[in-house]
């Protein structure tokens, strides 16, 4: 006899993190684990995630650093951003589905507002004319240290995106303000990720069954 799971609410899901800090991985096991709960799953990326928002992210990664502003490239994560999310997350989640995103607002805030040099608040308000109060109901922040992450970065990669190739004062900049902004709301849960894949995921679906009600 087939066990009948009880949904709970779909949930917006972002991980974000520095290099290497082990997102894509984690991500996979959510989804994989959630599916075996009986949960409709969708995984997206950013910038990416549908045809148009690939394009916007081939001409953001692509290339070498300096090749946009800071300025340039939250203007064009916004445009596939608002895409994706009117395309994909807004309709898998109105019809009950969990979105697991591989980054989304954070990084703009991260990468081109404290450690680009973009006015963060600047970026908080393109957030709020974009796409006014919708955020993620939970936000996991991988964190690791620099160094570690850079060193995953170059053992893995066939070849590095643009912002895998700046130093490892960029990399402790946006590790840093990851950490601070992980201090603004509860939504926010920071994730040592520099212990094992296992004990990671552990961690992460320990945090799913508290907000949720979720047995993983």
């Amino acid at each position: 006899m087939s066990r009948t799971v009880a949904k709970s609410p779909a949930k917006f899901i972002s991980f974000e993190g520095g290099e290497g800090s082990g997102k894509t991985t984690q991500i996979k096991r959510l989804g994989e684990a959630l599916r075996t709960s009986g949960h409709e799953v969708v995984l997206a990326r950013e910038p990416g995630g549908t045809p148009e928002a690939e394009m916007v992210r081939d001409l953001v990664l692509n290339g070498d650093p300096g090749r946009w502003t800071a300025m340039e490239e939250m203007l064009l994560m916004y445009t596939a951003r608002s895409q994706l999310v009117r395309t994909v997350i807004s309709p898998a989640l109105a019809r009950g589905a969990w979105v697991l995103s591989d980054r989304f607002a954070d990084s703009t805030l991260v990468y081109q507002g404290y450690a680009g040099g973009v006015d963060p608040d600047e970026v908080r308000k393109l957030h709020k004319l974009v796409l006014g109060d919708f955020n993620p109901d939970i936000t996991f922040i991988m964190d690791i240290e620099a160094r570690g992450g850079m060193q995953r970065v170059h053992t893995r990669a066939e070849a590095l995106n643009q912002f895998e190739k700046r130093d490892e004062s960029f990399y402790e900049n946006t590790r840093a303000a990851y950490l601070e902004i992980a201090k603004t709301a509860e939504r926010y849960v920071v994730i040592d990720a520099g212990q094992s894949q296992d004990m990671v995921g552990a961690d992460i679906a320990s945090v799913i069954k508290e907000r949720t009600g979720v047995l993983l």
